[in-house]
């Protein structure tokens, strides 16, 4: 995701851009195409609309003509408040995009130094061991790492609706496949879950969970409610005929744009195959399920931001050096979009001899960087776009919070597009779809 726009951006103002992709000479543990833009833990890029923070961003990126969210836009899968896409169609349009670009020259190599000149290090959550070792030995003790996990997927035609039912929770799009767990099954269940066999990991390996993608088996360990507090969240999803209430409910989302694949919300997990199997068929209508992608857990690497980064995405002590995705502390598909076409803006702007720029404060992309690169440095963890990084909007008697949030979204992306047009960064086309689109989510 990173490295796609961030060369994109790059290439966009003139800048000639050699891209590195070690895939598929050697491939990670997680992907299985050597496809820009992969989606490996789920195909979401997170609500949408204007009370929604990722909204906003995904309205920046929108109107900044950003590889991932336009080809997101054209290949989008019913998932109610939320934009998911089928991540197969994606990947091939940013691929075709990004390399058929004049300026761009794509090597199908594995690279294990840091090159000499302008770099943007962009190398997604799966850092191979021989350049992880090469970016460790430049910077030091900032170099950390945790784990993130992805959710299976089961074939539609598996799920039995006649225990199964589709709705939106409150009433919203029903875009959704619901399976409604008893108190009885749910304790079966989370019986199955905590007992199950785990990824181990090996002696070397940091086991931390970012803790908005915290793998299934840990939260059913976490206790007994956990997941009902969570992924299997029952309220606002009575069954829309009978009205009937349940003790928890897990969510199906669509896939691909067929709607032939259902990922499970939520169930990220690093469980072995066999008992991935064995807890997904324990699952009210999922009992003869067809798994066609099992979750798999693997290693993401991420750097101490707020330590090293500046807020154009630079190093600090290594001019010409950048940082993007979640190499540079940030978590999350839109947001490594995002930090890359900032990323790449600036690069280019140092090799056109120009200062490096930040989106302003009122924008989540200027707000998630500044947060990057200035939060507390000790015990730092990725961060996501969140209403939480902006500026607030000042209580109003009779005004709710969802109204404060559309108007922070609405002077957020004002500000952003003046900022793009200021600075020269609204590639031909993109202003107008961008503006279009925006304006449709909101």
């Amino acid at each position: 995701m990173a490295g796609s726009d961030a060369a994109l951006a790059a290439a966009r103002l003139g800048v000639a851009v050699d891209l590195y992709e070690m895939r598929p000479v050697r491939m990670t543990p997680a992907h299985v195409t050597d496809g820009f833009a992969e989606m490996v833990c789920s195909n979401s890029f997170g609500g949408e609309g204007a009370a929604n923070a990722k909204g906003l961003l995904q309205a920046e990126m929108l109107a900044a003509g950003g590889v991932v969210m336009t080809a997101a836009g054209r290949h989008r899968v019913p998932a109610g408040g939320a934009v998911a896409v089928d991540r197969e169609l994606l990947s091939r349009e940013v691929t075709e995009t990004v390399g058929s670009h004049p300026l761009i020259t794509v090597h199908r190599s594995e690279m294990t130094e840091i090159p000499s000149g302008i770099t943007v290090l962009a190398t997604g959550p799966l850092t191979s061991d021989g350049l992880a070792a090469a970016i460790g030995a430049r910077l030091g003790a900032g170099f950390l790492g945790f784990y993130d996990a992805a959710a299976p997927v089961v074939e539609a035609d598996s799920i039995d609706m006649s225990v199964a039912y589709r709705a939106g929770r409150w009433g919203q799009a029903a875009d959704y496949i619901n399976l409604p767990f008893t108190e009885e099954q749910y304790a079966a269940w989370h019986a199955a879950v905590t007992e199950a066999r785990s990824h181990q990991p090996r002696d070397w390996e940091n086991l931390e969970f970012f803790e908005g993608c915290v793998p299934l088996e840990e939260l059913a360990r976490r206790g007994y409610d956990t997941p009902r507090f969570g992924p299997l969240r029952p309220v606002g999803l009575e069954h829309p005929e009978t009205g009937e209430q349940f003790f928890a409910v897990a969510q199906l989302r669509q896939e691909d744009e067929a709607g032939r694949m259902y990922s499970i919300v939520g169930f990220q997990t690093g469980l072995k195959w066999g008992d991935q199997k064995e807890i997904v068929q324990l699952m009210p209508g999922l009992e003869k399920a067809v798994i066609v992608r099992y979750g798999v857990m693997h290693r993401n690497t991420y750097l101490n931001g707020p330590a090293l980064l500046g807020r154009d995405l630079q190093f600090r002590d290594h001019p010409g050096l950048y940082a993007a995705g979640v190499l540079a502390g940030t978590e999350g598909y839109l947001e490594s979009s995002a930090t890359g076409w900032l990323a790449g803006v600036n690069a280019a702007r140092r090799a056109l001899g120009r200062e490096g720029i930040t989106p302003p404060e009122t924008s989540m992309l200027g707000d998630l960087v500044r947060f990057m690169s200035g939060a507390e440095s000790d015990n730092y963890q990725p961060m996501n776009a969140n209403w939480g990084l902006v500026p607030a909007i000042p209580k109003q008697r009779r005004v709710k919070r969802r109204e404060r949030r559309e108007q922070a979204y609405g002077r957020g992306l004002a500000d952003f597009t003046a900022w793009l047009e200021a600075e020269g960064l609204v590639p031909a086309g993109a202003a107008a779809d961008g503006q279009a689109q925006a304006g449709a989510a909101a």
